[in-house]
């Protein structure tokens, strides 16, 4: 017992393990209730149900912040981030950790809200009920907190040793910003996916669903013999884990160059996540009319990105600033899509 609390007790990525545990298991208790309560058996989840689940894990993302504040107040984070560990009391360290904390969080659930778009696109392609949807979106969940903690971890480590990587990561950042601005109206092309094309060709797969299974046990046409089948909902699941992948790579250097403080940057992903995915069946209706949002987003990647040059010449740039900045892009790319849209449809 007593080694098992020295374990607990460790300092690892800069919070003791036992605060690591602790948010592992609120996410996986949160999981558990939403599959075992609200998904136990698979159907079309209404406007209503969906916007009291995505409510209730936006809210708690938001009351997380509150544990945050304690955390550093009481000191029990030896924190990686410059910013924090040069605030000169218990109080102005919880309140700067707390700023970016929510920063990192709005801007997370910001760059996420792309993941709709694609994720829409998936399952219109393989023809994916909404009854079924809930169920690849979950299990794409539990691979994200493995990913991420990944890529999170790496990510620590090398801004650690290599603090100029932050100058990299910003002109990343900047990079696909004006790309993504550029090539906002291009939809991806799925049926030449290298990934799709691959799978197709090295699985038997079946043409339609079957049920909410991702592989059935069927008769091979050729062999006659019984063998497993891959179904057109286990490549829906890839390709969202995939865009999942390839989404991380833009968010996670977003994020710390708002912070390199790792707890954060790790509670703030998956509960953004977290607030996405419920969030995804009231907007993956309403897809059409965020047309203007990807420009949003791109001015978002640009700004988070070029903060970090602009900051060696007008100084230090609060949270509250970036986190306003953020607010004040996506509230205007949300409204603006709304209005034009609507004009659109009066117009027709």
């Amino acid at each position: 017992m007593e080694n098992l609390a020295t374990a607990f007790s460790a300092n690892w990525l800069g919070m003791p393990v036992w605060v690591w545990f602790g948010f592992l298991t609120i996410v996986l208790v949160i999981m558990a209730i939403d599959l075992g309560l609200f998904h136990k058996d698979a159907h079309e989840p209404g406007i209503r149900e969906s916007m009291v689940l995505a409510g209730a894990c936006i809210a708690m993302g938001f009351a997380f912040s509150a544990v945050v504040w304690w955390l550093y107040y009481k000191g029990y984070a030896a924190s990686l981030d410059k910013a924090i560990t040069s605030a000169q009391t218990p109080g102005l360290r919880a309140w700067t950790a707390w700023e970016l904390y929510l920063t990192g969080w709005v801007i997370e659930q910001t760059l996420a809200f792309d993941n709709v778009f694609v994720m829409a696109m998936i399952f219109t392609y393989f023809g994916i009920p909404a009854k079924y949807q809930h169920r690849v979106l979950f299990y794409g969940i539990l691979g994200v907190i493995v990913l991420r903690a990944i890529m999170i971890g790496l990510g620590a480590a090398l801004v650690h040793k290599f603090e100029w990587i932050l100058y990299f990561f910003s002109a990343f950042l900047v990079f696909t910003g004006v790309k993504m601005f550029i090539m906002a109206e291009q939809k991806p092309d799925l049926e030449n996916n290298p990934l799709l094309k691959w799978m197709r060709g090295h699985m038997r797969i079946t043409k339609e669903l079957h049920g909410q299974n991702f592989f059935v046990v069927l008769k091979d046409g050729k062999t006659g013999k019984a063998v497993r089948w891959a179904t057109p909902l286990f490549l829906a699941l890839v390709l969202i884990e995939f865009a999942d992948l390839i989404f991380a790579v833009d968010s996670i250097p977003a994020i710390f160059s708002i912070t390199q403080d790792p707890f954060i940057v790790y509670t703030s992903n998956i509960f953004a996540i977290l607030g996405l995915r419920a969030l995804y069946f009231v907007l993956s209706s309403m897809v059409d009319r965020f047309h203007y949002l990807k420009y949003a987003l791109a001015l978002v990647l640009i700004y988070v990105g070029g903060k970090i040059f602009l900051q060696q010449f007008v100084g230090k740039i609060p949270p509250e600033v970036s986190l306003a900045v953020t607010v004040l892009i996506l509230a205007g790319g949300i409204l603006y899509s709304l209005w034009a849209t609507q004009k659109t449809k009066q117009g027709a």
